[in-house]
């Protein structure tokens, strides 16, 4: 993810919440290039959009919120760090078919749905040892939004003013079409018409999104360095062609 949180939530119309959680002033977290990440591990901490009130009865409006990739379950314990504990695993996705079921996500997907923005994501094909990474991005370069969920987690005892951990996770669906190639699962996009229906924290889960596939037609693949199969990696030349002659693949 490439794009300032600032400027996002100035295109799609949103409060940006940020800079607040991160303690920067609003001109300091926007400085140009400084939220540039082309290589998101999980755990980092990333840009997500939300729905919320500000007041019980007011009309719910976007926000753009800071939150833990990796969504950790509000009975999550503590360890001797006052962090939560991480010998579970890292729910950093959650398949589409379950989340409405499962004990981790069913309490998050009746009304803490957000979007998770992305410039794209890496995906790998081949044996083990004999990958072949792959960036697959939205080829009119602007950010895709993936389907995720949300929550909130404090240490047990901890004061109710606290501020509470957010994190999330990003759901994902059956891949099809040229996607499909290689990778049979892909995160679950959300078409911008779509957006407020899918966030709204007063409406049950939309089953239909969930079975879609919103922006199917806006992605585009192509063939990358294995730089980025190394974290410590992180830069432009990580979603460069690997042969820039080469004509990207395009869904439609």
């Amino acid at each position: 993810m490439t794009t300032d949180p600032a400027l996002l939530a100035q295109k799609i119309q949103a409060l940006d919440e940020t800079a607040a959680a991160s303690g920067k002033a609003p001109d300091e977290a926007s400085d140009k290039g400084s939220s540039a990440n082309y290589n998101v591990a999980p755990t980092t901490t990333i840009s997500t959009v939300v729905k919320r009130h500000t007041e019980p009865d007011d009309d719910s409006t976007r926000r753009l919120r800071s939150m833990r990739w990796g969504l950790v379950p509000p009975w999550t314990k503590a360890g001797a760090d006052g962090r939560p504990d991480a010998k579970g695993p890292l729910l950093i996705n959650a398949r589409a078919e379950k989340v409405t079921e499962s004990p981790a996500f069913r309490n998050s997907a009746k009304n803490k749905r957000c979007l998770v923005p992305m410039d794209g994501w890496y995906e790998w094909r081949g044996e083990k040892g004999k990958k072949t990474p792959f960036y697959l991005h939205a080829s009119d370069g602007e950010p895709l939004f993936m389907a995720g969920l949300w929550t909130t987690w404090r240490p047990k005892g901890a004061p109710k003013d606290a501020a509470p951990l957010l994190s999330c996770t990003i759901i994902t669906t059956d891949a099809v079409g040229p996607l499909a190639e290689v990778h049979d699962r892909m995160p679950l996009t959300i078409s911008a018409p779509d957006w407020d229906r899918w966030m709204d924290p007063d409406a049950p889960i939309d089953e239909g999104l969930l079975r879609g596939h919103g922006d199917l037609d806006r992605i585009a693949i192509r063939e990358v360095s294995t730089l980025v199969n190394s974290v410590r990696n992180n830069g432009p030349e990580l979603i460069a062609a690997v042969d820039p002659q080469a004509e990207q693949t395009e869904l439609f």
